[in-house]
């Protein structure tokens, strides 16, 4: 089944390189952006019309399905990357916050102890 661009889980993102990323927000179309699962149990179509304003933008066209779309092996590499990449993560953001700690501990210090670091 193709993308469905209806569901309420589905997003498009659009950078200024011109390419364009489409998924499914709960990662359950290991096939994106050509296709969704049939029968997802997560599918809920987007209500009609809640009083937006719908502009002239077009949306590009999903671009051709490769002659060979990758099986059930690709989808459990990449969520074994995945899976690598959240793992790093936490390690990540705890050196960020380490060193914002790091430096607003030095820009509370008084001008003359930061001056005598510097030698």
């Amino acid at each position: 089944m193709p993308m469905r661009e209806e569901c309420k889980h589905f997003q498009s993102r659009t950078y200024a390189s011109g390419e364009v990323a489409r998924f499914c927000v709960l990662d359950l179309a290991p096939e994106a952006p050509w296709r969704c699962p049939d029968n997802c149990p997560a599918y809920e179509r987007r209500m009609a019309d809640a009083g937006w304003a719908h502009g002239s933008l077009v949306e590009p066209a999903i671009e051709e399905e490769p002659g060979q779309v990758p099986g059930p092996e690709a989808a459990h590499l990449l969520d074994e990357a995945e899976d690598i990449v959240n793992s790093v993560g936490a390690s990540v953001a705890a050196e960020v916050e380490r060193e914002r700690e790091r430096r607003a501990a030095t820009a509370a210090s008084p001008w003359w102890r930061r001056w005598r670091r510097g030698r």
